[in-house]
This record gives C-alpha cells, structure tokens and sequence, in this order.
C-alpha cells in the first residue's frame, strides 16, 4: 500500500466537507436569553478592557451627563466580602450611575442583572451587555433556575451583584412592586443587600413608548444608599423582598423630604409608597415627585446632609 504525501494529508484536513448538491449547510444556533454564555467576559483581559471603558469613557460621560451625588456610602465601603445592590429602576442610565457610585475595587468585581429578553434577545446586543457592563441574563417575570444558578455561583465567587428588583423602568414615574430575585439570591448566598435610591434619572433620560422619540436632557442626579440589610431566618424572600421595597421607599421619602421626617415616618409605618397614591389615573401624575417628571429638573440637595461627588 502506497502511504500519501504529508501535504495531501494536510490539505484534506483543511479542506471544507463535501455536501450533496442541493443540500444547504447546517447553520450553528447562537444562544441568546437566559442561554446567552458570559463566561468569556469575566476573564481577566476582557475585565481589563472592560475597566478601561467604565474608567475613561462611561464615568465621564456620567459626570457630564448626571452630575451625580452620593449618599450613604460608607458602609458599603467598609464591607468585606460581596453584596447584593437592589434600586429603583427609571432609566437607561440607572446602571451606569449605580457602577459610578460603587467604590472602585467593587465595581470592577461587579456584575448586572439584565433583563434576559431586552438584553440578551440578540448575540450582538448580548455580546455588547456581557462586555460593557458585565451583564448577566436574568428573568424578569420570575425566578428562574438557570439565571438563579448562575447568579449565585458568581455570588458565592466574590462577585457582588447590582439587580433592579421591579424588573424594568418604570413607565408613568411611580415604582413597582420588587419582585423575589434579590431577596431569593441574598438568602441562598447569606449575603448583604445594600438599598439604594436613584433620583432624577427619569428626569434625564425617561421610558418612552418609542425610543427614537425619547429626549435626553442633562441634569443632577442624587444616589442614596441605605443601611445594609440582612436575611432573617423566619422571613422568606417574599416577606424580605417587601422589606427591601420598604427601605428603598425610605430613601426616596429622604429624597424629597430630610433624613429626619423619613425616618419619623418609617417608624410610624407611614412611608410614602413608591408606587403612588391609590387614586385615579390623572391625579397620580398630578402627585408626581418633581424628581420622576422630565418637565421639571432636580435642583439643590433637600435634606443638607453631607454628599460626595466623586473620590476615584
């Protein structure tokens, strides 16, 4: 038997299989949704590039853009280990305001929680989330399994996790009830949730019915952080849920008020809720916080207490 040339071999190897005429090739189907992988975005040189944009281009851009100030930092930063940040959701720019306000070495551990089916609908819409954001699919009608699992791995890993718990923007300015992710993922991991109000985004850049019509309008921008709140043995993630809405509402009621009167009426039980009034339809963008209504812009800090701007 007659042994063939190495260069026939090779050329065999390289060349693209024969298919019957007529017959199409198979096409390869790219993941999206809760399927879509994120791995490769974790690695260490896409998270250097990653660093590089969220330093140089998308903080910048924020500071230009939202003038944001910051409130209630401080227990975060002395925070060891990872936490789950949990905020109200208005606008587009909420997540690169929340990355902003997170203390460097925490941001570049960080991940998002992205609506699976906004975010993650496409491979290139995908691709682009996983890489600017660190984003990770997640469902947001329910909790599910896939996207819990992956959630906690990472949890358990050291990564902390910043999730909108009402599961979108909000569409008229009032808030929505949060939903169980983050409370379900606090207490499988045992972790921390770190409450957070944003304030004014909606005024900045708000949900639109179409999108080629929406108008961005730059302003000022207050992020309020809560005190951290922890997992109670006899609460289940619905109950936990509710508190962590609670603390948020706390926050925004600090926001058009002070710090004081917010807290006298969380301790009666008479914090605002942040999805409005029970009443019709035309007195609730009546009742509007200025800080939810695009026509109007944020101005001054309304409580005095002590901000920071920025100390990275």
């Amino acid at each position: 038997m007659t042994r063939k040339p190495a260069s026939e071999l090779v050329s065999f190897l390289l060349r693209a299989p024969t298919r019957p005429t007529g017959a199409e090739a198979p096409r390869l189907k790219q993941r999206t949704g809760v399927e879509y992988p994120t791995d490769w975005a974790r690695r260490y040189p896409v998270r250097l590039a990653r660093a590089m944009v969220l330093d140089d281009l998308t903080l910048p851009f924020v500071r230009a853009a939202a003038r944001p100030r910051f409130h209630g930092r401080d227990a975060l930063e002395r925070l060891e280990g990872p936490v789950i940040v949990a905020a109200n959701h208005a606008s587009h720019l909420d997540t690169a305001i929340l990355l902003a306000a997170l203390p460097p070495k925490r941001r570049h551990r960080t991940v998002v929680a992205a609506a699976a089916d906004y975010f993650f609908d496409r491979h290139w819409k995908a691709a682009l989330s996983a890489f600017g954001l660190g984003a990770i699919p997640m469902e947001r009608s329910k909790v599910n399994r896939r996207s819990a699992d992956a959630a906690a791995e990472l949890i358990d890993d050291g990564w902390s996790l910043v999730i909108f718990p009402e599961g979108g923007r909000s569409p008229h300015g009032w808030g929505e009830e949060f939903k169980g992710g983050a409370a379900y993922l606090a207490k499988r991991c045992q972790v921390p949730v770190a409450p957070v109000h944003l304030r004014g985004t909606r005024a900045i850049l708000p949900k639109t019915q179409s999108p080629a019509r929406s108008r961005f309008r730059p302003g000022e921008t207050v992020v309020r952080f809560g005190e951290l709140l922890y997992p109670r043995p006899e609460e289940d993630a619905r109950r936990f849920a509710a508190r962590i809405e609670a603390a948020v509402a706390m926050l925004a009621d600090e926001a058009e008020s002070d710090w004081w009167a917010a807290r006298l009426r969380a301790g009666q039980g008479e914090t605002p809720s942040l999805r409005g009034p029970d009443v019709s339809p035309w007195r609730r963008a009546w009742d509007l916080p200025a800080s939810a209504d695009p026509s109007r812009q944020v101005a001054g800090q309304p409580d005095g207490s002590a901000a920071t701007d920025w100390d990275d």
